[in-house]
């Protein structure tokens, strides 16, 4: 079922990811993954909730894809690395473009926070300092660690230092995708990480 996107933005978004490579069955596994583990980073820097992103969903007038809490969460229990026995084991190509939206508008929304953490983290790169040894990148750190292990599956590189290295990256990418052509960055880096 395709979603009425009606804002002027959300419509050039939408058809814009609609004229991009579409996904096949085995992609669809990894963007799941892909997906939820960035929406995690958000979580984790910016505190983000789940009634924020159905407030972004609402705003982009996607509330047929997320509707509510439970829809949210099933989407977000497609993940295959999800520690759950439940949900839905389904992503579609609709639904994975409506999170791209979604998630690129937050990250819009915290563009401000998200520059000043990349901007420290290449700070302290300079500086041969571990990111720890700032509150903020350190908060952020500790947080998608916890929310890491205690939402997926535990494996060999679930250690610290991978997770350290996921979670710097998601958030580096995240910089990118708060930008004007942010959704097509992420739909593409989606595809191509799959």
């Amino acid at each position: 079922m395709r979603p009425v996107v009606k804002t002027t933005s959300s419509v050039t978004k939408w058809q814009d990811l609609h004229q991009l490579k579409v996904p096949n069955a085995a992609q669809l596994d990894n963007i799941k993954t892909h997906l939820d583990l960035i929406i995690l980073a958000l979580e984790a820097i910016a505190n983000i909730s789940s009634d924020r992103i159905l407030q972004v969903a609402k705003e982009l007038e996607l509330e047929s894809l997320v509707s509510d809490r439970v829809a949210l969460w099933r989407l977000r229990q497609s993940n295959p690395l999800r520690n759950s026995s439940g949900g839905r084991k389904k992503l579609d190509v609709e639904e994975a473009r409506g999170l791209v939206l979604i998630i690129c508008h937050l990250a819009k929304q915290e563009g401000e926070l998200l520059r000043r953490a990349v901007n420290l983290l290449e700070q302290v790169t300079q500086q041969n300092k571990p990111p720890h040894h700032t509150s903020l990148l350190g908060d952020y750190l500790d947080k998608f660690t916890n929310f890491y292990e205690e939402k997926m599956i535990e494996t060999k590189e679930n250690n610290p230092s991978n997770l350290q290295d996921i979670a710097l990256k998601l958030l580096i990418d995240l910089l990118f995708y708060s930008g004007t052509n942010g959704h097509r960055l992420l739909w593409l880096a989606i595809l191509g990480g799959s």
